[in-house]
């Protein structure tokens, strides 16, 4: 690591887990301070340090997470409207999902060619709690895996423990295309690393197109079906200058390198393209649009009309995190999202209350009777009740 041996430490604490209020303060600090990417701790030195741990697994990242994005205040534990608050640590969250990746990732590091038939395995849902990793592989012989916590699958091409899914780079000697499909249903989220090294992360009720191995100078090209995913492209440098495209709908992304999050659900007629960083271009029915970092493309599907805005790119991504960020959200629009990850249907008992706006942020770790108790006490609704897969509002 590039860091003094003080900040050495308190680093390597805080992957395993060990640090102090204090030294977990003192390292959001330090990665906010951070100006460049190179001064992170590289993969290298990420596993060297957890193999002094092997028992650690992504419940301990998990822990780790929850510990930087818990508040001083109890009473703020569940609800803070303070943004700024969120902002400030939103970079050490996206630390730790690295650093929880990497170690994740570990095996796949190293070529394997052990390969094992896919199970279909049984999901246990349990009613109104949060959403878990789990999705639906769809394979090129059109069979069909869950992938779910405490599953494993391993074939020629990936493997996934039922939490995240790695394609390996192959040697392509034809230039026929395999594709597998990725379905999230609802009260589910999963990770995806593509066979060019491209990172996705997928929202809960997505569905993504891909191929199993991209054909060697031409364009990378993926279709988001429905849902929402957030890209964190393998640059054109690093593929003989081929570009990276993303079909949905009626809409086409043509990356070059960058990272953005697109928003674009099969019941809703507006579509969100979101640049965090680089460049893209969105081909529409009408016309193309050049974003910037923190600008945001709204498209119409049934009109074709788009415009584009300046937004707060934390709040648009801090789904991917492990939070919900709501600026301005009417509470019809809220229980969108919401009914998503807990897979419930929301019920307005009183519909004056549906324009109601929202203005904070949420952890997705918490029950539905949680998150609910939270809105009802800072008097954004009256009462609610929870019936099996319906919730009442009034």
């Amino acid at each position: 690591m590039q860091h003094d041996n003080h900040i050495q430490k308190i680093v390597k604490k805080f992957i395993l887990n060990q640090c102090s209020k204090e030294e977990v303060d003192e390292v959001v600090q330090y990665i906010q301070g951070l100006t460049n990417s190179s001064e992170f701790p590289s993969v290298e030195d990420v596993l060297a340090i957890l193999d002094e741990k092997p028992m650690m697994n992504e419940l301990d990242a998990i822990r780790i997470q929850n510990k930087i994005l818990a508040t001083p205040q109890k009473e703020e534990s569940i609800f803070f409207k303070k943004k700024s608050y969120f902002i400030k640590y939103a970079a050490a969250a996206v630390f730790v999902g690295v650093l929880s990746t990497a170690y994740f990732f570990k095996d796949v590091l190293f070529k394997t060619t052990v390969q094992t038939v896919p199970v279909i395995v049984k999901q246990d849902v349990k009613a109104n709690e949060p959403g878990s990793d789990k999705a639906i592989l769809t394979l090129a012989n059109g069979s069909q895996v869950a992938l779910v916590n405490g599953s494993s699958l391993k074939t020629q091409n990936a493997k996934s423990n039922g939490e995240g899914i790695v394609y390996e780079a192959q040697e392509r000697n034809t230039n026929a295309v395999n594709y597998n499909y990725l379905t999230i249903p609802r009260g589910g989220k999963f990770f995806i690393k593509l066979s060019d090294a491209t990172q996705v992360w997928l929202n809960s009720e997505t569905k993504i197109k891909f191929p199993v191995a991209f054909i060697e100078g031409q364009t990378r090209k993926v279709e988001l079906i429905y849902g929402e995913a957030y890209f964190d492209v393998s640059p054109s440098t690093k593929h003989k200058g081929t570009h990276f495209k993303v079909v949905s709908n009626k809409q086409e992304v043509d990356v070059i390198g960058t990272e953005f999050n697109i928003k674009a659900y099969k019941d809703e007629a507006n579509f969100y393209t979101t640049l965090v960083e680089g460049k893209v271009n969105v081909n529409m029915e009408k016309k193309t649009q050049r974003l910037m970092p923190n600008q945001q493309l709204h498209f119409n599907t049934a009109t074709s009309s788009s415009f584009v805005k300046k937004v707060d790119v934390y709040s648009e991504i801090a789904w991917k995190e492990g939070v919900f960020s709501f600026e301005q959200t009417t509470l019809k629009d809220m229980m969108k999202v919401l009914s998503r990850w807990y897979d419930v249907d929301f019920v307005f008992k009183n519909k004056t209350i549906e324009n109601e706006v929202f203005d904070g942020v949420l952890r997705k770790n918490q029950s539905l009777d949680e998150i609910l108790g939270s809105i009802k006490n800072f008097k954004i609704i009256k009462n609610y009740e929870i019936k099996e897969k319906q919730v009442i509002l009034e």
